[in-house]
């Protein structure tokens, strides 16, 4: 079936879904794939290859969610099939020092500005969790701050607010309700945890003269990517950093979805910002889990054995599988051209969406640039935080827009708080049938 074009009956993914709710909590193992999201049920995926994947019934599609974004060079790339086939034949793992880990850390090195040393983990969540621990230890401080609407990973401190509410739910800007995001979680967690909302310098700058001095760290995301693509106004990240220097308070860079994929150093070399510390995952591990914090000695030497240290256990730390990934990967994105494709090719994707919405007579906005995007369905003319998603995007027509793609062969969650990714697969091709399936939702929906 050529992409782009009326995906067939899904039949056997409903009966996979059936089959697999007699097993699985929501018949899934995270639910942002569930019904709640794709309705009535996932759609199960078979294989892939490129930037294309095929379901359990034979549908192709074209892959715009490239799980998430972990999945920088698409599916299946024909060198990281090799390592990893080669690996696997001399082993995976060891839980041993190996040379693997050696050539992945010094290519990390070489493409992140910040990275003095790194140490590895096995996903986003742990690096945060561990770049918290740290700072607190460096400072001697306990409260951090975190923003309205950014998600850290799945840590009990960092889940306060980190997905849309009613707008009537969320309190002032300078006096956020706090909403914890799980069940679960002891209330006294919070106590050390500042709200504030992001994007904004003045509330910012009122924010750290009322708790600087008690905060051993701030935590953000260079680019908003819990409800969307939410870019930073100009200078913003900026006068963090400034204010952050100012209180002696460790800034947290949390790049696990922006890393390797705006520049080679990430966003904090696109922007010119020097975070204390920062912390990946999806894109560095080229669709295996890993999870990295890196930064200056001065703060990650507190992890070195002995009195006092910050302890960082973990069986899988430098999976020899995946840091042979990690290093043919880095390489690959070290390669002249690279950056220039995957900002080329999301380019024309955005570009492309805002003449179809233009066009049809659609209100909607594309926001972002480059490898990733989002769309919202507003008559605003940007969402700048997790206050305009929360009162501007339709969030449902979103939803209804994206399972109408899903029907003409392209995949893309249709979760309104997620990200459309380019990979370095996506062709111009896939650019146009995603234009072609787009215009034709436009007319569905309407």
């Amino acid at each position: 079936m050529k992409s782009g074009s009326p995906t067939r009956s899904r039949v056997r993914s409903r009966e996979l879904f059936a089959r697999a709710q007699q097993s699985l909590v929501e018949g899934v193992n995270s639910p942002s794939r569930g019904a709640a999201v794709y309705s009535p049920g996932p759609i199960f995926v078979e294989r892939g290859g490129g930037s294309h994947i095929w379901d359990v019934d034979g549908n192709e599609y074209v892959d715009f969610m490239m799980s998430f974004g972990a999945l920088i060079h698409g599916h299946a790339h024909p060198k990281l099939a090799v390592v990893v086939s080669e690996t696997m034949a001399e082993g995976s793992h060891f839980a041993a020092a190996t040379s693997a880990e050696v050539e992945a850390a010094e290519r990390f090195r070489r493409m992140v500005p910040s990275a003095e040393v790194v140490r590895f983990a096995n996903t986003g969540s742990e690096a945060t969790m561990l770049a918290l621990r740290l700072a607190r230890a460096h400072t001697g401080r306990r409260k951090l701050l975190k923003f309205e609407g950014h998600y850290h990973g799945w840590y009990d401190p960092f889940l306060l607010n980190a997905h849309g509410h009613p707008p009537d739910q969320l309190g002032t800007p300078e006096n956020p309700t706090r909403i914890p995001d799980s069940e679960g979680i002891p209330p006294a967690t919070f106590d050390d945890v500042v709200l504030a909302p992001w994007n904004d310098v003045a509330v910012l700058e009122r924010v750290m003269k009322k708790h600087g001095h008690e905060l051993a760290a701030v935590i953000t995301e260079p680019i908003m990517a819990n409800m969307g693509c939410i870019l930073p106004r100009e200078g913003y990240l900026q006068r963090l950093r400034e204010l952050t220097l100012e209180y002696g308070v460790l800034l947290i860079l949390d790049e696990v979805v922006t890393g390797f994929r705006y520049a080679p150093g990430g966003c904090q070399e696109y922007f010119g910002i020097q975070p204390d510390l920062s912390t990946f995952g999806k894109a560095l591990g080229a669709g295996f889990p890993v999870g990295a914090v890196a930064g200056p000695r001065a703060i990650l030497n507190r992890m070195r054995w002995g009195d006092n240290m910050v302890l960082h256990y973990g069986t899988f730390n430098g999976h020899r599988l995946t840091m042979k990934v990690i290093a043919a990967s880095l390489d690959l994105l070290a390669a002249d051209g690279a950056y220039r494709k995957l900002h080329s090719v999301g380019d024309a994707a955005i570009g492309g969406l805002r003449d179809v919405f233009r066009r049809r007579k659609v209100k909607a906005i594309v926001q972002g640039f480059g490898p990733m995007f989002q769309i919202y369905f507003t008559d605003r003319e940007a969402i700048h935080d997790c206050r305009d998603y929360c009162a501007y995007a339709d969030t449902a027509r979103y939803s209804q827009f994206v399972h109408a793609l899903l029907d003409r062969g392209i995949y893309m969650t249709p979760s309104n708080g997620l990200h459309w990714i380019i990979s370095t697969a996506h062709t111009e091709a896939d650019v146009a049938a995603l234009l072609e399936a787009a215009d034709q939702a436009c007319g569905e929906i309407a």
